[in-house]
């Protein structure tokens, strides 16, 4: 019982921020239709800009936060300006070539900023410390963690399911030149939704630098993890991507503890087992498929 309360909780926990991570990827990639697969880039910068702000100018962790994510979607902005807005009309394969070649750019920035090895992050001390719940204790991190996650989600979801700003951006992707006619501003939405996107991978970052910590190679060495979620979810599935990155982190953490020399293969044998019989997403239905 013990060692399944720690799968579950530290899983859950874990793909929690993931979803958070992955929410930004699913937002540019599944609604903008566009592959960014610089997502992890941002992830990183969020990361590293918070610790700096918290471990270098002494900012209260509470400020940092918040400073960091908006950091990143106002570089967001001018990125999407400058870069992505040319790839609209580009293929896919060059959008996966400029974007994997900006990844490795952002690879060799921060190694060259903040050296090769983990940067630690240092947390207030009200998030310290464990709580006992019963079979075994949990890190008050990871509850404070999940719950900033749920509320995210759960206002990201109201946003793009339950508001005109949603059907704005659907309207403008499926049919650009006639949301133009009807008077919208195609690419300032463009923009405010990727710096959306840029702020959840930046809030997602910072999250899971305690979990995942922040290393030069954050943004190739956990883009993997994001995209299983993203494939696994199924194209610009919102909802979706909560269940299936809490599946990812239960089964990821479960290998990793329960076959601690072959724990990082089982996340991927999921994913091939899982794409081979729902090759849409893991909760499309059949008859919406066909």
């Amino acid at each position: 019982m013990a060692a399944a309360a720690f799968i579950f909780l530290y899983g859950l926990s874990y793909g929690l921020v993931l979803c958070l991570v992955a929410l930004g990827l699913v937002v540019t990639m599944g609604l903008m239709r566009v592959i960014n697969l610089a997502h992890g880039a941002f992830a990183a910068f969020g990361g590293y800009l918070a610790i700096t702000l918290i471990q270098r100018a002494g900012m209260p962790y509470a400020l940092a936060v918040p400073l960091a994510v908006l950091a990143v979607a106002a570089f967001g902005v001018v990125a999407e300006r400058l870069v992505y807005a040319r790839l609209y009309s580009k293929s896919q394969l060059d959008q996966v070539l400029v974007t994997i070649g900006l990844n490795l750019v952002a690879v060799a920035v921060l190694s060259m900023l903040f050296g090769p090895n983990i940067v630690p992050l240092q947390l207030p001390d009200a998030l310290r410390g464990n709580l006992d719940l019963g079979l075994r204790t949990f890190e008050v991190y990871r509850v404070f963690a999940g719950a900033v996650c749920v509320a995210v989600i759960a206002g990201l979801w109201w946003v793009f399911e339950r508001t005109s700003t949603g059907a704005r951006l659907r309207a403008a992707v499926d049919n650009r030149s006639m949301a133009q006619a009807t008077g919208m501003n195609v690419p300032l939405l463009f923009s405010m939704t990727f710096a959306l996107g840029c702020g959840l991978a930046a809030l997602g970052g910072i999250l899971a630098a305690p979990i995942l910590p922040m290393e030069p190679m954050w943004p190739m060495k956990y883009l993997v993890l994001v995209l299983v979620v993203v494939a696994l979810a199924g194209h610009g599935q919102l909802t979706a991507s909560i269940a299936v990155a809490a599946i990812v982190g239960i089964v990821d953490t479960g290998g990793r503890y329960l076959f601690p020399q072959y724990g990082a293969f089982v996340i991927y044998l999921l994913l091939i087992s899982l794409m081979i019989a729902r090759p849409d997403g893991l909760l499309v239905d059949r008859a919406e498929r066909a």
